[in-house]
């Protein structure tokens, strides 16, 4: 699964908080994510949370 930082995941199941969107921080053998609705970063290894993940928003805007 390609996920990039700056991409916003949407999960199948919510945060405790009730969001179901995820910004991803950083990348590699493990992820950093910050939830969109409270703002609380952790860590998650990728195996983990990539069956967990329903869609992948990617920022299409040239820098």
């Amino acid at each position: 699964m390609d996920v990039r930082p700056a991409d916003i995941l949407v999960m199948k199941k919510p945060h405790p908080c009730g969001s179901r969107t995820m910004y991803v921080i950083r990348s590699g053998m493990d992820f950093k994510l910050r939830c969109t609705g409270c703002g609380r970063e952790f860590m998650v290894l990728r195996n983990k949370i990539e069956r967990h993940i329903k869609q992948i928003q990617r920022d299409t805007t040239d820098h």
